[in-house]
C-alpha cells in the first residue's frame, strides 16, 4: 500500500481545525466544547495537538486574517462559505505567527479544501496562501480583537497597565505543572523532567510549581497517569496558599469543578475534612476523575449542589474552618487560555455575575465558622467583579474583615491582590481574604 503523501497526511488535522474555528468564530459555540468533540477523532497526539495549536493562533487575532481577506478578496467568503474562510485563517496562522515551513503549509491546507468538500475552491486557497507568502499579512494590534465595551473597561480599571494586559492575553502562555506532594518533591520530579529531557525552572514563589517553554503532550510528562503531576496556571496554584487552612480543618470548596484546587488542598493536606460542590453534575464528574488520578482519599464529599441557593438540604450544619469561594465570572484574566471569551462576552453578562458572586458571598458566609476565613477568588481582571465586589461585601458584613495578602499575590486593589495577564508568567487572578469576626 502506497503511504499517503505529507500534504494528504497534514490535510485532516488543518480540516478539523477549521471546522472548529467555523463554529467558534462563525456560530457562537464554544471552543473547549468544540475541541472536546473533535480532537477525538485524531488518532495521533501530534496531530490533536496541532489542531489545538492552529486553532489557538487564529483565535488570539482573527481581526488580522479578516483584515488579510479583506485587502485581496473582492467579495470575501460569506457565512455560507465559513469552513472556507476558516481554512484560510488556518493557512495564514501557520505562515504568521506560527512560522511553520511554508511550502508544507500551504500544500496540506490546500488538500485540506478537498477533504472539506471545496475541490473547486483548493485553487483560490493556493492562490491566497501563496500571496500571503509573498507580501505577509498585515501587522495586528493585540487590542483589536477585544469587543469596545470590554476594551474601555480594561482602559477605565488599568490605564497604566492596559497595553501589556491586551498585548499579553495573545501571547501563548507557559506550561505550569504542579508537582504532587504526595508522591515526591518538586525538586525530585524536576530531575524526572531533565531524564527526559524537558527542562523546567522552580518558582521561587510557589511551593509545587514547575514552568515549562513551549508546549508539550500532558500525557508525556513522566507519571502523568499515576498522578505525579498536574497542569495548573501559577495563578490558580497561589489559590492555596492565600487560603491556607489549617491542618485537619473542615473546609467547603463552593465552586470546584474541573477540580484542580480541591486536589491541590488535598495534595498539601490529606487529613482535611474536604466538601466540594459544583452545579453542574457532569463537571463534577471531572473532579472525581482528577482525584482518582492523583490518587487522593481521605474525608473527601463531592455534591452537585448550587452553592448560591439558600435552600441547605446538603448542609449539616456544622460550620466550615475555611470556605474556598472561586466564583463563576467573565474569565477575563485568561483570554490567552480562552481567547473565545472576547468573542461570547457581552456588557449585560458582567451585570449578572456581580450578581450570583454577592449572592455567592452572603450564602457562603452564613457557613463559615466564627474566626474562619474565606478566600474569594475570580480569573477575572475587572474590578467590579474583584475589588468594587468585595468592598460592597465588607459594606453590608459586619463580621467580615479584609486580611491583607503579600505583594507575590499582585497588586493591591482594594481589600484584595490582583494578578494581571502574564505577570510572573501566570494568568490574571484576583484573591482576597476575609475573616469571619467571633464576636
Amino acid at each position: 500500500m502506497t503511504a499517503p503523501s505529507p500534504s494528504a497526511a497534514g490535510a485532516r488535522p488543518r480540516a478539523v481545525a477549521a471546522r472548529v474555528l467555523d463554529a467558534v468564530l462563525l456560530r457562537g459555540r464554544s471552543l473547549r466544547v468544540e475541541l472536546a468533540k473533535s480532537l477525538p477523532t485524531l488518532e495521533d497526539p501530534r496531530d490533536r495537538a496541532l489542531v489545538e495549536t492552529l486553532c489557538f493562533a487564529v483565535l488570539r487575532q482573527p481581526g488580522r486574517f479578516e483584515a488579510a481577506l479583506s485587502n485581496w478578496m473582492p467579495k470575501p467568503p460569506g457565512r455560507r462559505d465559513g469552513e472556507l474562510k476558516t481554512l484560510l485563517f488556518v493557512g495564514f496562522a501557520q505562515l504568521d505567527p506560527l512560522g511553520l515551513p511554508a511550502h508544507a503549509a500551504v500544500a496540506s491546507t490546500v488538500e485540506a479544501a478537498r477533504v472539506l468538500g471545496r475541490r473547486h475552491q483548493a485553487g483560490l486557497v493556493n492562490a491566497l496562501l501563496r500571496r500571503a507568502q509573498r507580501e505577509g499579512l498585515p501587522p495586528g494590534s493585540p487590542e483589536a480583537d477585544w469587543p469596545d465595551w470590554l476594551r474601555e473597561r480594561i482602559r477605565a480599571d488599568w490605564p497604566s497597565h492596559a497595553a501589556a494586559i491586551f498585548a499579553e492575553s495573545v501571547a501563548p502562555p507557559p506550561l505550569w505543572l504542579r508537582v504532587n506532594r504526595q508522591q515526591g518533591d518538586r525538586d525530585a520530579y524536576r530531575e524526572r523532567l531533565a531524564a527526559a529531557g524537558i527542562e523546567a525552572r522552580p518558582d521561587p514563589d510557589l511551593a509545587d510549581a514547575l514552568r515549562v517553554e513551549g508546549t508539550l503532550a500532558v500525557a508525556s510528562l513522566p507519571g502523568f497517569t499515576a498522578g505525579a503531576v498536574s497542569v495548573q496556571d501559577a495563578a490558580a496554584q497561589a489559590v492555596a496558599d492565600a487560603l491556607a487552612p489549617p491542618a485537619g480543618a473542615r473546609v467547603l470548596d463552593a465552586c470546584a469543578a474541573p477540580g484542580g484546587k480541591t486536589a491541590h488542598l488535598l495534595e498539601r493536606d490529606p487529613s482535611l475534612r474536604l466538601t466540594a460542590l459544583d452545579i453542574d453534575p457532569k463537571r463534577l464528574e471531572a473532579v472525581h476523575a482528577t482525584l482518582r488520578r492523583l490518587q487522593l482519599r481521605g474525608d473527601v464529599r463531592l455534591m452537585a449542589v448550587d452553592a448560591a441557593s439558600a435552600r441547605d438540604e446538603w448542609w449539616s450544619g456544622e460550620p466550615f474552618d475555611a470556605i474556598l469561594l472561586d466564583a463563576p465570572c467573565s474569565a477575563t484574566g485568561i483570554v490567552r487560555r480562552q481567547p473565545d471569551v472576547r468573542l461570547h462576552r457581552r456588557a449585560a453578562d458582567i451585570d449578572a455575575l456581580v450578581k450570583l458572586q454577592a449572592r455567592l458571598l452572603d450564602v457562603l458566609w452564613a457557613k463559615l465558622a466564627p474566626g474562619g476565613v474565606l478566600l474569594y477568588a475570580t480569573c477575572s481582571i475587572l474590578k467590579a467583579e474583584n475589588a468594587a465586589q468585595v468592598e460592597a461585601f465588607l459594606a453590608r458584613t459586619p463580621d467580615a474583615r479584609a486580611c491583607p495578602l503579600p505583594e507575590t499575590f499582585g497588586h493591591a486593589s482594594g481589600p484584595g491582590r490582583q494578578r494581571l495577564p502574564g505577570e510572573g508568567g501566570g494568568d490574571g487572578f484576583f484573591y482576597a481574604r476575609l475573616l469571619k469576626g467571633t464576636d
